[in-house]
């Protein structure tokens, strides 16, 4: 079963976080990567770039809207997500446990309702 794990924490500003700091947890996000790569639970991995660089598009009033800047303006920013592929939800929560954004931000687990794989939705669409 797919879990995506959505990364959140709040946005540094340039300069706030120390380059050593910012090394030793490009290590830690490599060594977490791989670990998933090798128990061959790692479907895609992605670090998003700051909301600064976001663009939103809308067409739910008819036409279409195009915004700077996130959907949300919230405290915490969408920075990252796993996409992960384990048998349960304690599994994906194992998993996201050992994700180094644990220490500083927040991980939200959930499943997929459905995935599209070699070209067409797979077990229709599980929304319970």
């Amino acid at each position: 079963m797919r879990f995506s794990l959505v990364l959140a924490h709040p946005e540094p500003a340039a300069g706030e976080i120390p380059e050593e700091a910012i090394a030793q947890m490009q290590d830690a996000f490599g060594a977490y990567g791989r670990a998933l790569e090798e128990s061959g639970v790692l479907i895609a991995a992605e670090v998003l770039a700051p909301t600064s660089s976001a663009t939103t598009i809308t067409l739910r009033n008819g036409s279409l809207e195009v915004q700077d800047g996130p959907f949300a303006e919230t405290k915490d920013a969408l920075a990252g997500i796993f996409v992960i592929d384990v048998p349960d939800l304690d599994a994906a929560l194992g998993w996201a446990e050992k994700c180094p954004a644990a220490q500083y931000g927040l991980i939200e687990v959930r499943a997929a309702a459905t995935s599209f794989v070699d070209g067409t939705w797979n077990d229709g669409c599980r929304l319970t």
